[in-house]
């Protein structure tokens, strides 16, 4: 993998066959295809063996005892959006919304919903599925061009820290816990210096692409800029794809954290036989691609997903039936 510097030169066919507008599905999801799936992100379930799980009003008032033993006994679970609907009495359907999906009334919070059962669900991730996840998907994909390791992978440049920019601060900081008073002195004095002193001025601050790359052309897209790479659909069948990210966060891992990058917002073969989508603020993943990929898609039990028509509406409203 390795960034394309010439973005246009692989990606205009790609924005040709996209709406302008997010009237439906089609300005992030490229028309022209002959079949459309759309595989619905996990969500998660919380469970207690004796009780429902407390509203947070509840815990609210709850002693600080009774959250120990509670936070001792919570079950967490991945759920899958049939789940949520069997728990709240409604309908799992290609066009369904997680917020209708759980009866969320207005105003409510539709993140967290605590179902007739007791059992808290809270909603799925938008942008992004977890490696294992996408090298599931990843090994249909591949199996569906005849360019399996040469294609294209689009990261959207507003990922918090991606890119670097000009600015008065850094996009990220790490605070380090310490007992020594003259390094928690230094580090508190460190912070104030950065981010209130009222002379300071705009400069460039890094971010976790080089700053080659933060600096170079984008993928525009209606309403998204992307950075492009040159990936093989063939990596992201391994959930070990992060390790070779040119786009991996390494400072991250300086700090101690476990190795990690961006899920990619869109992925295409250079034969262009298909079209993956996660667009940063769907909860579910879009393929585009022939009616044979899309029946394998749907039919794989690892992977919760159900054929589209195309121009579908995926907007909140779309969900007619769990009114």
């Amino acid at each position: 993998m390795e960034w394309n510097p010439d973005p246009d030169s692989a990606g205009t066919w790609l924005r040709d066959r996209l709406d302008v507008d997010y009237a439906t599905m089609h300005g992030v999801v490229p028309h022209g295809f002959e079949a459309y799936a759309r595989i619905f992100h996990p969500a998660e379930v919380r469970s207690l063996p004796d009780r429902a799980v407390p509203t947070m009003d509840e815990w609210n008032r709850m002693p600080d005892e009774e959250h120990v033993r509670l936070i001792e006994l919570f079950v967490d679970e991945p759920a899958t959006w049939a789940d949520a609907a069997a728990a709240f009495d409604t309908s799992l359907h290609a066009l369904a919304q997680w917020q209708r999906l759980v009866k969320t009334p207005p105003e409510a919070d539709w993140r967290t919903r605590i179902a007739p059962d007791g059992r808290e669900f809270t909603s799925p991730r938008e942008g992004e599925m977890t490696p294992t996840l996408l090298a599931t998907l990843a090994r249909h994909l591949v199996a569906h061009t005849s360019t399996p390791d040469a294609g294209f992978a689009a990261v959207w440049e507003g990922w918090g820290g991606f890119v670097g920019h000009y600015g008065e601060a850094p996009s990220r900081a790490y605070l380090e816990f310490t007992d020594d008073p003259l390094h928690a002195q230094v580090l508190q004095q460190s912070i104030h210096d950065r981010f209130n002193n009222p002379f300071r001025k705009a400069q460039w601050q890094p971010g976790i692409v080089s700053d080659e790359v933060s600096k170079g052309e984008r993928l525009s897209l209606p309403g998204r800029d992307h950075v492009l790479f040159a990936a093989p659909p063939s990596a992201f069948a391994d959930p070990g794809w992060i390790l070779d990210a040119p786009w991996r966060d390494l400072e991250q891992e300086q700090h101690g954290f476990p190795p990690a990058a961006q899920h990619p917002s869109i992925l295409w073969p250079a034969d262009r036989a298909w079209v993956m989508a996660s667009e940063i603020d769907y909860d579910s993943t879009i393929v585009a691609g022939s009616a044979e990929l899309i029946r394998a898609i749907c039919a794989d039990e690892r992977l919760e997903a159900l054929p589209i028509p195309e121009g579908a509406d995926l907007g909140w409203e779309a969900d007619t039936t769990n009114r």
